[in-house]
């Protein structure tokens, strides 16, 4: 975390300004996108963004980096992982009641909470999504697998949207907010087919692989085999159908977001979606290796970015800009 940021946010407790930072750590090394996006957001407000991202790395890590990391867990290594999510909740527990956590993540957590007056509820429904991780491996359907994205997904968009701050009321825009953090997720199961197979998980539902020809077996000799099908790229295309069908019903929202905001999460949006482009060019091999977007797109898009937020902020000091449902950080919780 920058001096900066952590002056501009007004956190100045010596141990909370260390728990944002490892956060912002976690956000850097693993969050290439995402953290890229969250550089063009205004200073004040990148600590609370990393902070909730550290706290779900750190639980998403729990479920998927213990142990050998080759299929899903058994005996003795699932009752580990539980037990160490039963830690992490109930550490968030006590840090959301009193303001600190055992781990770093939990204490920049609960005073974002505070700040920002997050609803808890969408920090319970995370963590039992990431618990069921553990125990089951597919989705009959589209259905079933938007019910385990809510807690996974959906909520992320919501726990941020405070944060962003609204030209409408923010009820009006909680909706597409979740959406997008849906969008995401679906580019990132698609993306990572192969290493989620490989954790013993499927997340494209059975019936759209069967629908195709495609079973786990199949996926799984396509895998060991470093080859794919076209029975499953054809499930792969209609996959990434379902993802941009909502990456459109999360579009309205973006104007939704201030205005000093926006740039921010339309990176993001641009930058993820850009994802299944990989994905295609790259032919569809996303059991065999992970898709990117190429460096110099990421950086057209960073640059038109900035461009963004230096024309949001000059609307904002002319008043123009101004949010009317802002976000709103309390005064340093701790």
């Amino acid at each position: 975390m920058t001096t900066r940021e952590l002056d501009a946010a007004r956190i100045t407790d010596p141990g909370l300004r260390a728990a944002y930072t490892h956060c912002r750590d976690l956000n850097a090394r693993h969050g290439r996108t995402y953290f890229l996006a969250t550089r063009l957001l205004p200073p004040d407000r990148r600590p609370a963004v990393h902070a909730l991202y550290g706290f779900a790395r750190w639980a998403d890590d729990i479920v998927d980096s213990l142990g050998d990391g080759r299929g899903a867990p058994t005996g003795d290594e699932a009752a580990r992982r539980a037990a160490a999510l039963d830690r992490l909740n109930d550490d968030l527990t006590r840090g959301l009641a009193g303001g600190r956590g055992a781990e770093p993540v939990v204490t920049a957590l609960a005073d974002t909470s505070a700040r920002y007056a997050i609803d808890r509820r969408h920090f319970t429904d995370f963590l039992a999504s990431m618990r069921s991780d553990l125990t089951v491996t597919e989705y009959a359907d589209y259905a079933a697998l938007r019910g385990y994205m809510h807690g996974s997904a959906a909520v992320i968009g919501l726990q941020m949207l405070p944060v962003l701050g609204t030209v409408v009321p923010r009820a009006e825009a909680a909706p597409y907010a979740a959406e997008l953090g849906v969008a995401f997720q679906l580019t990132n199961f698609l993306r990572d087919v192969g290493e989620d197979l490989d954790r013993g998980r499927v997340y494209l539902p059975r019936d759209l692989l069967t629908a195709h020809g495609v079973d786990r077996a199949l996926l799984r000799r396509c895998r060991d085999a470093g080859r794919t099908d076209r029975r499953v790229t054809a499930a792969l295309r209609a996959f990434a159908d379902l993802t941009r069908a909502a990456y459109r019903r999360a579009a309205p929202g973006v104007p939704m977001l201030d205005p000093v905001a926006r740039p921010c999460i339309r990176t993001a949006f641009v930058l993820y979606g850009g994802i299944l482009d990989a994905v295609a060019d790259d032919g569809w091999a996303v059991l065999n290796r992970r898709a990117a977007v190429p460096r110099r797109r990421r950086a057209l898009v960073a640059a038109d970015g900035l461009l963004r937020v230096a024309a949001a902020r000059m609307a904002a000091r002319g008043g123009s800009g101004r949010a009317l449902y802002p976000s709103a950080p309390c005064e340093e919780a701790a």
